[in-house]
């Protein structure tokens, strides 16, 4: 690619980087889906009898909006067939989906309004970790059962016993990369570069660390950068002095690309590993895909697996949007699946479907009881409401992701 198109395509991506806290206005209120209803409503977020309304909360428009819509997406292709196999006991699921640009103070003001005004029974999202913190901590005095596809930030699930998730979280896949680097890549010395302003990306590098530490492989270089940078050419030249066995990218795959494109230019011949934020890399229009060759990341799912139940999902999936969908898309649809399992749980087990206290504790408690085959694996959950499961290691080669292995 000629030098004048990468730096183009740099100055492009720069206007989009994905960071879990958007740069949006947020005393602005959040923008409802114009399609959020998968099951009728009166327009003014009231279920139409014989429905029950269940809240979304996700980034549509703004920096990950790539993410909060594939999560949609996936939410709303699981209600659609669990409607049409007859719902809960006959009652349709109706979803109130809120637009919160990725923004924590538009996703509070969803929260509140799909709380108070929308008398929804429960909640799935926020997406990304920063905005799910807020929404996390006030969702303890309510008691509302919430659940995100992929808020992977461990504190999200600490500040009460109603908030579960459906992704690993950043100790699980920064740990899990770190002993991968070790005993399956036979790395011996490991360089990380990270987004200092940035929850996830800081917690990943800390997780990576400490398991780097414990396995006995060395950090000769962890260099930092502020979440606006597009040019990191000075923390890639000390890290080059270095020459590590393997280089830690733990950021969306937006800055992924432009530090791995910059990495290869500078001659670096580390063996790249990325995280579950690093899928997607693959979409980037334009970009010269061969700097992935050979990076490894963590993921939640693989487009390959050969289940019905996988190449169920991925038929309908580009039947209904016409693409294929990506492991955010199967985060959503098992979010959506374990959350209307507990739901009909709950009235199987003789509780009135309600906004009430006790119907909300009831559903915490099917949630706590989840035994489920999902897309991404089979889930229950441990005492902190976070999945117990394997994650699936993927290695880019020749423009494609290919799977490794449950690791």
């Amino acid at each position: 690619m000629k030098k004048s198109r990468i730096f183009a395509l740099v100055l492009a991506l720069a206007l989009c980087l994905t960071t879990l806290v958007a740069c949006g206005n947020g005393n602005q209120a959040p923008s409802a889906d114009p399609n959020a209803s998968v099951a009728p409503s009166d327009g003014n977020g009231t279920a139409t009898e014989g429905t029950i309304k269940v809240g979304v909360i996700t980034p549509l428009t703004g920096d990950v909006a790539v993410y909060g819509t594939a999560v949609n997406n996936g939410i709303k292709l699981y209600t659609e067939q669990f409607n049409k196999a007859g719902g809960i006991n006959g009652k349709e699921v109706q979803l109130v989906i809120y637009d919160d640009k990725g923004d924590a103070t538009e996703s509070l003001n969803a929260y509140n309004k799909l709380v108070t005004s929308d008398q929804v029974v429960a909640i799935i999202g926020p997406v990304t970790s920063s905005p799910t913190f807020g929404v996390a901590q006030k969702s303890v005095a309510d008691n509302m059962p919430c659940i995100t596809a992929s808020a992977t930030h461990p504190d999200v699930t600490k500040y009460g016993s109603n908030f579960f998730r459906t992704c690993f979280e950043d100790p699980f896949q920064g740990g899990k990369m770190a002993s991968y680097a070790k005993e399956k890549l036979g790395a011996s010395t490991a360089a990380i570069i990270y987004n200092t302003s940035d929850a996830y990306s800081t917690g990943l590098m800390e997780a990576f660390t400490a398991k780097a530490q414990e396995a006995g492989l060395s950090i000769v270089a962890t260099e930092g950068y502020a979440k606006d940078d597009v040019d990191f050419n000075a923390q890639l030249t000390n890290i080059a002095t270095k020459n590590p066995d393997v280089l830690f990218i733990p950021d969306y795959y937006n800055k992924a690309y432009l530090i791995c494109s910059q990495a290869k230019q500078l001659g670096i011949k580390s063996t790249f590993l990325g995280v579950d934020g690093t899928d997607g890399v693959l979409t980037i229009e334009g970009a010269d895909t061969s700097v992935f060759d050979g990076m490894y990341y963590p993921n939640h799912y693989y487009s390959g697996d050969t289940s019905e139940k996988v190449q169920s999902f991925q038929t309908a999936y580009k039947a209904a949007y016409n693409q294929d969908p990506n492991s955010f898309s199967a985060l959503g649809y098992d979010s959506a699946q374990i959350m209307f399992s507990a739901i009909k749980a709950t009235e199987d087990g003789g509780q009135t479907i309600d906004t009430s206290a006790e119907c909300r504790q009831t559903i915490i408690d099917s949630l706590k009881a989840t035994d489920l085959d999902c897309l991404t694996g089979h889930i229950t959950f441990d005492e902190n409401n976070n999945p117990i499961k394997e994650c699936t290691i993927i290695k880019i080669q020749g423009g494609k992701d290919e799977y490794v292995e449950k690791y």
